[in-house]
């Protein structure tokens, strides 16, 4: 069987610049882990990193890109504003949407970068430099002021379903979107068509212990960065012991599960490309197997 599937560690990391930003950016790297070289058709997942001092000039590009922050404080600025986004924020940049990031502090900054679609193979005519953006003094995400509409935060907390509060939720998060908990599971949208994203969708995935997501697969493609805790994973037969930093992609028809087997939570962000459809985007094999034994059983009765 073909592999569906990457996973990669947090010791395979492997920082270079970019080469369609060599010109337009100083200090600046990235870890790309899920690619079109990869056998991923529908995104782009990486790691970047900026240093201090480090900037990326203003550009677009033919791609929305998806962003949520790891370490460190990035300045980014856009038409709409510019931003301090630390960690726990994420945005959406829509394509064609000119914008620029710098490091003002004296701590590298890291964040994890979702690109869909994918920037074409042959590497060319996806980048463009644009002209330098006003500089204006930064101000923070704020889920209540609408000058910050295509971005957004989340923290440990909000992934705790007796803190959904409506107080807790207009300053945190947002109230634009519930908490889904289910089977141990709990999951939080973040960037979706709600927030303006037209290609992909990102989302934080939290497993209480004993958390379980039993074999099933997609008409799209996942990625999954785990943030805090441990977990079982299988992806097309092959289980994974998988650590904070370490990353996993199934692809379309990738069979994938799922097994918190520690007593601690576990937490990591996923992202979806495309975004999915509004019914089917979950195909369960308990589902067709039930099906299976009824016909097996001479159960063929037609509605």
């Amino acid at each position: 069987m073909p592999s569906r599937h990457i996973v990669r560690t947090a010791a395979q990391a492997d920082f270079k610049v970019p080469p369609a930003f060599a010109k337009i950016s100083s200090g600046f790297r990235r870890w790309c882990i899920v690619d079109g070289p990869n056998g991923s058709v529908h995104q782009e997942f990486s790691i970047c990193e900026l240093d201090p001092g480090g900037h990326i000039g203003a550009h677009v590009h033919t791609f929305e890109e998806q962003l949520y922050i790891l370490e460190g404080q990035v300045i980014c600025e856009t038409g709409d504003g510019t931003y301090a986004l630390e960690p726990g924020d994420y945005g959406v940049i829509h394509v064609a949407a000119a914008h620029s990031f710098r490091n003002d502090s004296q701590a590298r900054v890291r964040w994890a970068e979702m690109l869909a679609p994918q920037p074409r193979l042959e590497g060319d005519g996806d980048i463009y430099p644009v002209a330098a953006l006003p500089r204006v003094e930064p101000i923070k995400v704020d889920a209540r002021d609408p000058r910050t509409r295509s971005f957004g935060h989340i923290s440990p907390e909000n992934m705790e379903a007796a803190k959904q509060t409506q107080d807790m939720l207009a300053v945190s998060a947002s109230m634009r979107t519930a908490l889904l908990v289910y089977s141990g599971i709990t999951v939080k949208m973040m960037v979706d068509s709600d927030l303006g994203a037209q290609l992909a969708t990102m989302f934080m995935v939290q497993y209480e212990p004993a958390g379980v997501a039993g074999a099933h697969d997609h008409p799209l493609e996942e990625t999954y960065l785990i943030l805090e805790g441990e977990v079982f994973g299988w992806f097309d037969g092959v289980k994974y012991h998988l650590k904070p930093g370490d990353c996993a992609w199934a692809g379309v028809g990738c069979i994938h599960e799922f097994r918190n087997a520690t007593d601690g939570i576990v937490r990591w962000l996923e992202t979806q490309a495309p975004q999915p459809p509004r019914r089917h985007s979950y195909r369960f094999r308990r589902d067709w197997k039930y099906l299976e034994e009824k016909l097996s059983k001479g159960d063929h009765h037609h509605d």
